[in-house]
């Protein structure tokens, strides 16, 4: 057993019971505290100043360089994956010892009175598409159920390089992009605002430092190069998608805009979530096979919020759908060579399940747009409208340990 992931550990910082940042958490994120940059954790509504616990002597014999006195954690991803356990070990073990509470209690603040920041530098960002049945209502919607996967989907964990400078953090407002769209019955484009604005619930891995250019990480090391998670919400132009995606795939109607949560949750926190995956049919090549169980179960929630309305849930569903694991997105994302960088973040795709209320789009939801969603206030949302904020929440339970990720909430404010 990883020792920070103990069930029986309680903290000597007060938790809430409904906290998603149990002692069994140790998420790490950045913040700014007394108007400086710095690497943090966090247990129940407080924030850990980590370069405050390097400079207490913290992790002495673990590591040797202050990693947390910098402006993203690239560098401490660089580090191996023991030390990123063995400082999650120790800080699991300062925080359940009620006899370090006097040395350590300088490093601890108020959530309410740190601001929050963008965990990493992206260097790049890949997305897949690996939620079975996202990828059949979408060709069911586009072609026919009978033609639903391309031929390529069983084989291949299907992704593409998307746009790194527009991940933006929680809390960040983002505008209605604008662009080509074909209308229907139209020979002709136009350009305007994006009419069919879409959200799509995901999660992203964050990845430390690669082999060089021309090495592979296989399926049995992806593990060792994954350092955690965060939620990932996929905005996109479905107007403007239909339009530009062929021949080349998605551009604007996607590099406009990505938001994530701000606390990465690592994927020691997430190995008791572990569970089966779907099977795997027809069966893959030998560098995507794997064994042992690979998905995750996570539960993931969407809510539409409005001036008229509170948060809204418009979808429940959960990261065990994944049809392509992370171990086998990794493989194949280097396996002609690719290097992977410290800080890289790769998306899941839409994450759907296996009925209506667990669809991850509202392309889905509405069914585009032929079925309505009701709002509390008696609207409809077929796609987001301006001054909507879309909020996704995740968290994993078991054994009454609750590991969560927090949420990203974003609100859409009008095309400039």
């Amino acid at each position: 057993m990883i020792e920070a992931n103990n069930p029986k550990l309680t903290s000597w910082i007060e938790v809430p019971n409904t906290s998603d940042f149990p002692i069994q958490n140790i998420p790490f994120g950045m913040a700014i505290i007394n108007s400086e940059k710095l690497a943090v954790s966090r247990i129940g509504d407080v924030v850990i100043n980590l370069s405050s616990l390097y400079d207490l002597d913290a992790f002495d014999g673990i590591i040797s360089e202050n990693f947390f006195n910098k402006p993203f954690l690239n560098d401490f991803l660089k580090q191996k994956k023991s030390d990123w356990r063995a400082v999650r070990n120790r800080i699991s073990e300062i925080f359940s010892d009620e006899s370090n509470k006097e040395k350590f209690t300088s490093a601890l603040f108020d959530i309410k009175d740190v601001s929050m920041c963008m965990p990493v530098k992206v260097g790049d960002y890949t997305d897949f598409y690996s939620s079975r049945q996202h990828a059949y209502n979408v060709g069911c919607m586009f072609r026919d159920p009978d033609n639903a996967l391309l031929p390529n989907w069983l084989h291949i964990p299907v992704g593409y390089h998307g746009r790194a400078s527009s991940i933006v953090l929680s809390g960040t407002d983002i505008h209605r992009p604008k662009g080509q769209q074909l209308p229907l019955d139209a020979t002709s484009p136009v350009f305007g605002p994006c009419k069919l604005l879409d959200f799509e619930l995901e999660m992203a891995f964050i990845t430390g430092q690669g082999k060089s250019l021309g090495d592979s990480i296989s399926i049995d090391e992806a593990e060792d190069y994954i350092f955690g998670m965060v939620i990932f919400n996929d905005w996109s132009a479905r107007d403007i998608q239909k339009w530009e995606y062929v021949p080349l795939g998605p551009f604007l109607a996607k590099n406009f805009a990505s938001s994530i949560s701000p606390w990465i949750v690592t994927l020691d926190a997430l190995e008791p979530f572990r569970c089966q995956g779907e099977v795997q049919e027809p069966e893959v090549l030998p560098y995507l096979k794997y064994s042992g169980n690979k998905n995750i179960d996570i539960n993931l929630e969407v809510q539409i919020e409005s001036d008229n309305f509170p948060a809204h849930t418009v979808s429940k569903s959960n990261y065990k759908y994944m049809y392509w694991n992370m171990n086998q997105q990794l493989a194949h994302h280097s396996v002609n060579g690719c290097d992977i960088h410290a800080g890289d973040m790769m998306a899941s795709g839409t994450i759907s399940g296996n009925d209506e209320s667990a669809y991850g789009s509202m392309l889905e939801l509405s069914w585009k747009g032929t079925k309505p969603l009701a709002m509390p206030d008696g609207s409809e949302r077929k796609f987001i409208l301006d001054g909507d904020s879309v909020i996704m929440k995740a968290h994993s339970i078991k054994n009454n340990v609750r590991v969560g990720f927090g949420e990203v909430r974003t609100k859409v404010l009008p095309t400039k």
